[in-house]
């Protein structure tokens, strides 16, 4: 038996936080040993933590369109992987939900990652997930998500697929355009085992 399982039952009892998040600990996240794709996101927004599903919002309904799957290859944690920097919804700004909570990616992240084996395309979404998988890199978003990061597994660098990022979207039509049908085809590749 994988050891991920009772690491995932000692994350879902985590009360490392408790006393600063307004919702309290629910952490919601997605893994599987045999798991293709990585979806590395931000934390779980206020709807998500109510019904504790990954990207059961806005947020998500696009992100599921941009890789070309349905809700339930999307939920299926056989095949995708959710791992957000912070597990529980930090609260509100005045610009939108909070950052992340940094205990979550010191406390957990190596951990659950190095039990994730069979994982083929990695998807960094957002600037908080961009600075943890990729320390160091100074290149602006747009520039990385123009591009795949060579590796294995086969990184993708998205914008955040919030509402709140329509401004960054009509900016750059190129992304929809031109990215997410190379995306699509990386996503089906990852999940049929080819090389990308």
């Amino acid at each position: 038996m994988s050891a991920l399982f009772p690491l995932l039952d000692e994350v879902r009892a985590c009360r490392v936080c408790e006393s600063v998040l307004p919702l309290g600990p629910r952490p919601v996240l997605q893994l599987h040993p045999r798991a293709r794709i990585l979806i590395a996101a931000q934390a779980p927004g206020r709807k998500v933590h109510a019904t504790g599903i990954p990207f059961s919002d806005a947020s998500g309904e696009r992100l599921r369109r941009w890789l070309g799957l349905d809700a339930t290859a999307f939920h299926d944690p056989h095949r995708v992987a959710i791992l957000p920097m912070g597990f529980c919804y930090p609260g509100t700004g005045p610009s939108g939900d909070l950052p992340p909570r940094p205990e979550c990616a010191a406390q957990w992240h190596a951990r659950l990652l190095h039990e994730l084996r069979d994982l083929q395309l990695k998807l960094v979404i957002g600037r908080y997930a961009l600075a943890h998988h990729l320390p160091g890199n100074s290149a602006s978003l747009a520039e990385l998500a123009r591009q795949q990061l060579a590796g294995h597994p086969v990184t993708v660098v998205l914008p955040h697929p919030s509402p709140r990022n329509n401004r960054w979207l009509k900016q750059h039509p190129w992304f929809e355009a031109e990215q997410v049908p190379r995306l699509q085809t990386l996503v089906q590749r990852a999940l049929q085992g080819t090389s990308a």
